[in-house]
């Protein structure tokens, strides 16, 4: 793994466990010399995971659409920054970017862009790993939904499996390297007559 996007809050959250993860993680990176893709903040986690992997003297690409450009928001301190148009162009943009995903702590644009990703592998468009970084369970709740999904008929089981858990960055990244991507989904249509 050449470059991952990491998905992860504009906030820091109230348990500094977080914000440790993902200085933790971008420490990971600097170490391992993977390069990270980001939304190209300079505040709450991404601020965290960007200024621990620049410390370790490691890549850090940020891409923002225009609409979120402010000066008190984006890091200008990165080794790159890519400015898109719409939200739309950015998440297309880390795609080409990127060999993997890992999601971290954070609220409904982590959501968003981590979900958006699993429906493109869903669809087999997107045959990158996806990962949960499951710091203190934070994502226990979600990982719950998505095995009632399964069992109440609207995730295939296969599907599920494509999102990769630890609480471990080390074995996350295993998970990753060894994942192999599903067949696309074939719609079903289970109407009762």
């Amino acid at each position: 793994m050449k470059k991952i996007a990491v998905f992860c809050g504009a906030s820091i959250g109230f348990n500094p466990i977080y914000k440790k993860e993902a200085q933790n993680v971008g420490a990971y990176f600097g170490k391992n010399n993977i390069g990270l893709v980001y939304g190209g903040g300079k505040i709450g986690m991404m601020g965290a995971l960007a200024d621990e992997l620049l410390r370790h003297n490691g890549e850090v690409i940020g891409i923002i659409p225009h609409l979120l450009k402010h000066e008190e928001v984006v890091h200008s301190d990165i080794t790159q920054v890519i400015v898109t148009k719409k939200m739309s162009t950015r998440k297309v943009k880390m795609s080409k970017l990127v060999d993997g995903y890992i999601t971290l702590a954070g609220g409904f644009g982590t959501l968003d862009e981590v979900f958006e990703v699993l429906t493109l592998g869903q669809l087999g468009i997107e045959k990158k790993p996806i990962g949960f970084l499951n710091t203190n369970g934070y994502f226990n709740h979600i990982i719950a939904q998505l095995d009632f999904m399964v069992n109440e008929g609207f995730l295939k089981q296969a599907n599920r499996d494509m999102v990769l858990i630890s609480d471990s960055i080390e074995e996350l990244i295993e998970k990753m390297y060894t994942y192999k991507p599903v067949e696309m989904t074939k719609i079903v249509n289970t109407t009762v007559k």
